[in-house]
């Protein structure tokens, strides 16, 4: 099949864009590359520090440093429903390590919370941060240069992209994700919405509230619903970071040991020691960039990889932007309906016929690049096979060649809809992201007064007052990196649904997310420049008429032109967002922060080539 010709002129224009950032990092992890063994290369005395703990028999294999050494890094916790299985895999890597002829070490640990926890908690404003911290505690990981590649173990919001941004550094180093997988299904996610918004109505306890959350958050593994953990693992296996179809088998079963007990087998194999070397820098390039935005665009993914692609595209030398994702959305079909999308869980999803059949009809229609490098070598193609257990052991065969129910997944020539759903909104207040996916048509163009809200409890507070039952477009300011640390505004979710199912036009504008929980409600996120950093956001007053229109891509406040540019962008003392759970940490993250175009990094500016917004 032909290459879609949007596709490939737009990778060809970020190709063209990244060409000296590109080069200069490639540059870089040639030279780390170079010499073999990295333990050859390190000096006796440190080799002894690092292999003192070992069993004899390891330490003799590294100290004849012929076999590949690998380091493991986990973000294992057991708060966390879905890295809590993540405890028992560094032993079953070990084991199978040995089996194909090398060694394994704990490299280190890094850390892991829980946006479902801090949502609307002062902890929350850690969370983006938290990226950043991972991806420099995964450097610090991998920093003892003893390791011939890597094994990244996580799955959640910030912790995937932290991950892959911390070994992008190491990219010498051939690296494979090893997913913990989705608990199995619980109450269902619309069931469990219907509580929320009675809730929030006042119409349910908290004890019904808590007792429906449970209902579906009740066991080992990531959450079911399709927000941005599950979309992690789609990006992980469409860009052929994981073994084919490892993205959502449950924990606690065979499979699924199966498959991490291959990924050692495997990695051991992909090194300079091993059979083939596949460092982890020729796997994500301009082309495994564009893979992951089909991905995301094709199954209607979270919002927040908006930002964090755009990250981990810089740490590889490649730069993209919105404009890319908007271009490219409007050439990929949606080809899943998977809660917020639709009422099916990822469980359902890979029932279906789940990554091996997604990937295969995007390459079939001309919408993925095929000629890459995954860590099964080269093209994607091998990546259309899901998983099954032979005995004890992990084997794979074709997906379904048809989806086993056309409700959560269909063919490209049959989509759910024609565009991805994700789409740049660009006016006089800003660029901006809408994920419309889940909006229905008649919501996608909203004209109303605009309300101003300084946060999202205080919109809350307006809604409890029963200030809120008509028109408008809630407008949430000081929300970005620098103000507060961009935090998910998931409280206003329940809130604004019950005012849109009472028959009220409204849509949200903020420089906040919303992450993967973006739903029925228009919501125009991620506003750059942000109103902490002067953006034109902080122009808009109560009662200025604000057009947002999803359909042609704009976002505008419908005031005079010479009275906009008289205005002034408004201030907000932001004290307040600087102390108390852990804050105080984080001060310099907040002022070194770039937009969130640019992805949102804290140490953007040292990453090869520029850091402003591409625009061509």
């Amino acid at each position: 099949m032909n290459l879609n010709a949007t596709l490939a002129r737009v990778t060809e224009r970020i190709r063209s864009r990244s060409a000296q950032s590109r080069a200069t990092y490639l540059a870089r992890m040639d030279a780390a590359a170079s010499g073999g063994s990295a333990r050859s290369r390190v000096s006796c005395a440190n080799q002894a520090h690092a292999y003192a703990a070992f069993e004899p028999n390891d330490k003799l294999v590294l100290r004849q440093a012929r076999q590949p050494n690998l380091g493991i890094v986990s973000a294992y916790n057991d708060m966390l429903s879905a890295h809590q299985p993540l405890e028992h895999m560094p032993a079953l890597i070990k084991e199978h390590a040995r089996r194909a002829g090398a060694v394994a070490q704990f490299a280190g640990g890094v850390p892991a919370m829980c946006d479902g926890v801090t949502q609307g908690e002062a902890g929350m404003e850690l969370s983006l941060f938290s990226r950043d911290v991972i991806a420099m505690s995964t450097a610090v990981a991998l920093s003892h240069a003893v390791f011939d590649g890597a094994l990244c173990l996580g799955v959640c919001d910030k912790i995937v992209p932290g991950l892959l941004i911390g070994a992008l550094q190491f990219g010498h180093l051939p690296t494979i994700f090893v997913p913990a997988g989705p608990m199995t299904s619980g109450l269902s996610n619309n069931e469990k919405s219907r509580i929320r918004q009675l809730h929030a109505q006042g119409k349910a306890s908290r004890e019904e509230l808590l007792e429906a959350e449970m209902g579906a958050y009740h066991g080992p593994g990531t959450c079911t619903f399709y927000g941005t953990a599950n979309s992690n693992q789609m990006l992980m296996e469409v860009m052929g970071l994981h073994l084919p179809g490892a993205a959502f088998v449950n924990p606690g079963t065979p499979l699924r040991d199966a498959l991490t007990a291959a990924s050692a087998e495997r990695i051991a194999k992909i090194t300079r020691l091993g059979d083939e070397y596949i460092p982890l820098a020729r796997v994500i390039d301009e082309r495994a960039i564009v893979n992951g935005i089909v991905g995301l665009l094709a199954t209607g993914g979270s919002t927040n990889h908006t930002i964090h692609l755009v990250a981990i595209a810089a740490a590889a030398g490649i730069h993209i932007d919105w404009t890319d994702f908007d271009e490219l959305s409007a050439e990929v079909p949606l080809l899943t309906r998977i809660y917020p999308n639709g009422s099916a869980d990822v469980n359902h999803f890979h029932a279906a016929g789940g990554m091996g059949f997604l990937i295969r009809e995007l390459l079939d229609a001309g919408l993925l690049h095929d000629d890459v490098t995954t860590v099964m070598g080269k093209g994607l193609r091998a990546h259309t096979r899901e998983p099954w257990l032979d005995g004890e052991v992990a084997a794979w065969k074709d997906a379904p060649a048809e989806s086993l129910d056309q409700e959560v997944l269909r063919r490209a020539d049959n989509p759910f809809s024609a565009d991805g759903g994700l789409r740049l909104l660009a006016g006089n207040v800003g660029r901006a992201v809408i994920k419309v996916s889940a909006v229905k048509p008649e919501h996608r163009v909203i004209e109303a007064p605009a309300i101003i809200f300084d946060s999202q409890e205080a919109l809350g507070e307006a809604f409890k007052r029963d200030e809120l039952k008509r028109d408008f477009i809630a407008v949430i300011r000081f929300q970005g990196p620098r103000a507060n640390g961009m935090p998910e505004l998931h409280r206003l979710t329940p809130i604004l649904g019950v005012l849109q199912d009472a028959g009220h036009k409204v849509a949200l504008v903020t420089d906040g997310r919303m992450s993967g929980a973006s739903g029925k409600v228009p919501a125009a996120i991620h506003v750059t420049p942000e109103v902490a950093n002067g953006g034109p956001l902080g122009k808009v007053r109560d009662g200025d008429l604000v057009r947002l229109d999803a359909e042609a891509g704009t976002l505008e406040v419908l005031v005079p032109a010479a009275e906009w540019d008289k205005r002034e962008v408004a201030t907000r003392d932001l004290a307040a967002n600087q102390h108390g759970c852990g804050r105080e940490l984080f001060v310099n993250f907040r002022a070194n922060a770039i937009g969130a175009e640019q992805g949102g990094s804290t140490f953007g500016s040292t990453l090869p080539g520029p850091v402003e917004a591409c625009q061509t």
